[in-house]
């Protein structure tokens, strides 16, 4: 175990006291809140421009993309601009970072991202460590290929990176061996959490590596059901707190299996509307 990876096992504690305050000031709030756009995903299949009309309705001004439901870039460009939207982000597949990558950094600098995310890791590579090393070389290389189109390559956590292998947290790994300069993070609040861990331990551990995150809130249940924001019991005013250090720049709402989905993503937007840290 390296120092890292002591620090953030000392920092790992109980779910019921991953959000404490730890004394910070409350004096600040979310100048802009993003939705990714997984959560309104059938809405979106069906009627794409009135989706996209009614997030904006709602008052979010940033998107996120997960597909594009068979629109060209030029047209989708076109919409976020009618609607006062940006999308800085867009999720991608771990397949596509080979295949058909450069075709994904085009239509990404068309639609106006900042950033491509990989959201999730294939069951063939999370059994090993050196499954883990040969996805930290190949997101080092998405990394330096995005970064030659002007653009930001990172990754997106779940609760499975941190199940320990040979002694080691996976994505503790993933963070030692992809280089800072090409590879960013996008953290999951919730599945942080449900892993048992707190993000204002890898927000001091790797100051700077994580420019966006997921909010979404967890209940205080056994079973930890993700809920809307503001209606669980994680912090979130902590660790919106920690931001500058963390680095993030974009808070992106999301629920990945909600009742209804336009009535959840108002309710998360209007609590996080009023949220002081």
């Amino acid at each position: 175990m390296n120092r890292r990876e002591a620090l953030l096992t000392l920092g790992a504690g109980a779910i019921g006291t991953l959000g404490a305050r730890q004394g910070f000031r409350l004096s600040d709030q979310l100048d802009r809140i993003g939705v990714q756009l997984y959560t309104v995903r059938r809405a979106m299949a069906e009627d794409f421009e009135g989706t996209l009309a009614r997030v904006a309705s709602i008052g979010y001004a940033e998107v996120e993309f997960a597909g594009y439901f068979d629109r060209e870039p030029r047209a989708i460009s076109a919409i976020l601009e009618a609607n006062g939207l940006s999308a800085p982000s867009a999720h991608v597949g771990y397949d596509l970072l080979e295949d058909g990558w450069d075709r994904v950094l085009d239509d990404a600098v068309t639609v106006g991202h900042q950033y491509l995310i990989c959201p999730s890791l294939p069951q063939n590579v999370r059994g090993s460590l050196d499954g883990y090393r040969r996805v930290a070389d190949r997101f080092n290389r998405a990394g330096r290929q995005a970064h030659q189109a002007g653009l930001r390559f990172g990754y997106h956590n779940h609760d499975f990176e941190f199940t320990p292998i040979d002694g080691r947290i996976p994505y503790n790994m993933l963070l030692d061996e992809t280089d800072p300069e090409y590879v960013t993070q996008q953290m999951d609040l919730f599945w942080i959490a449900n892993a048992g861990h707190n993000p204002s331990d890898y927000f001091a551990a790797y100051p700077g590596r994580f420019s966006s995150v997921h909010v979404k809130d967890m209940d205080g249940s056994p079973d930890r059901h993700m809920v809307d924001v503001g209606q669980g019991v994680l912090d979130f005013a902590a660790w919106f707190a920690q931001r500058n250090q963390a680095g993030i720049k974009h808070f992106f709402v999301e629920h990945d299996q909600p009742f209804d989905p336009i009535a959840s993503i108002r309710a998360s937007y209007e609590y996080l509307r009023r949220l002081t840290f």
